[in-house]
C-alpha cells in the first residue's frame, strides 16, 4: 500500500478547516455590518420631518404633527415645556430615550402638558394618521412661577348649547376645551391677555365684539381641523357656532 505523503490532509480535517474559515468570515461580516450601521439619529424638533413648523412669537412655537399609519418619528428633542392637542383617535407608542416605551390610547381633542428635557420617538400603531398640534411654551421662569390671574384652574362651565372644560393651568397658561352644538354660544367674556385658538374640528364661527370701536362688530372665522390662530388681548366678545355640526376647539390663555 502506498504511503500518504506528509503534506496530504485528511478529508475530515479539510472540512473542519473550511467550516472554521466560513465562521470567521461570517463573524467578520457581522462585525463589519454592526460597525457600519448608524446609531439612532437624534435631531432637534425643527429638523424632525413629521413636525411642520407653523409660526412662533415671544410666547409660543407651534408645529403641526402628522405620522402616517404604522410609521415613526425620528428620535427628537423637546427643550421647552409643551402641550399637544390630539386630532382624531390614535394609538401611539411613546419611546423616551432611556425609559421603557409606553403605549398611549389618545382620543380626538385630548390635550396634555409635557415638561421639557427629553428626546423620544413616537410610533403610530393605528391605521389612521397620528395628528396633533404641538405648542411649545417659551415664557421665562419668572412668568411661569408668577401667580395666575384666573379664578378657576379646573372645572366645567355649562354654556348656551355647549360646554367649556377648564383642563389645567401650567406655566402660567390656562387651557380650556370648548364644545358648541350648532347655534351654541360662548357668552360675553374678556381677554386681558392674548390667547391661542386651536381648531380640533372644522370651525365656522363668529366672534362678536360689542361697542363701536374699530375692532367691534361680528367677525366670522373659518378654520380647518388643526389650524391655529394667535389672538391679541384687551377685548371682550361672544363666540357663536354657525355650522350645522358641533364645533370643538382648545384655547390657551396667557396673562
Amino acid at each position: 500500500m502506498w504511503g500518504q505523503p506528509p503534506s496530504a490532509v485528511q478529508p475530515g480535517a479539510a472540512r473542519r478547516g473550511t467550516m472554521r474559515s466560513m465562521r470567521r468570515c461570517a463573524l467578520f461580516l457581522l462585525l463589519a455590518t454592526l460597525l457600519a450601521a448608524p446609531a439612532a439619529q437624534e435631531v432637534e424638533i425643527t429638523a424632525e420631518p413629521h413636525h411642520h413648523f407653523i409660526f412662533a412669537n415671544q410666547s409660543v412655537r407651534v408645529f403641526n404633527v402628522e405620522v402616517a399609519p404604522h410609521a415613526s418619528t425620528l428620535m427628537h428633542w423637546h427643550r421647552h415645556d409643551y402641550l399637544f392637542v390630539t386630532l382624531g383617535d390614535s394609538l401611539v407608542v411613546n419611546a423616551v430615550q432611556g425609559k421603557d416605551p409606553v403605549t398611549l390610547k389618545l382620543r380626538d381633542g385630548d390635550t396634555y402638558f409635557v415638561p421639557t428635557g427629553f428626546a423620544h420617538v413616537a410610533r403610530n400603531l393605528s391605521d389612521q394618521p397620528f395628528r396633533n398640534v404641538t405648542i411649545e411654551l417659551l415664557q421665562d421662569d419668572k412668568l411661569r412661577q408668577s401667580p395666575h390671574p384666573w379664578d378657576q384652574d379646573r372645572g366645567l362651565n355649562i354654556l348656551q348649547g355647549g360646554t367649556q372644560e377648564i383642563l389645567f393651568v401650567k406655566d402660567g397658561v390656562r387651557v380650556s376645551e370648548f364644545e358648541l352644538q350648532p347655534g351654541g354660544v360662548v357668552p360675553l367674556h374678556h381677554h386681558s391677555g392674548p390667547h391661542l385658538l386651536v381648531a380640533v374640528s372644522d370651525l365656522d364661527i363668529v366672534s362678536d365684539v360689542p361697542g363701536s370701536g374699530p375692532m367691534s362688530g361680528p367677525m366670522p372665522g373659518h378654520f380647518h381641523s388643526g389650524d391655529s390662530k394667535w389672538l391679541p388681548g384687551g377685548y371682550s366678545h361672544t363666540i357663536t357656532n354657525l355650522a350645522h355640526h358641533p364645533a370643538k376647539f382648545v384655547t390657551l390663555e396667557f396673562p
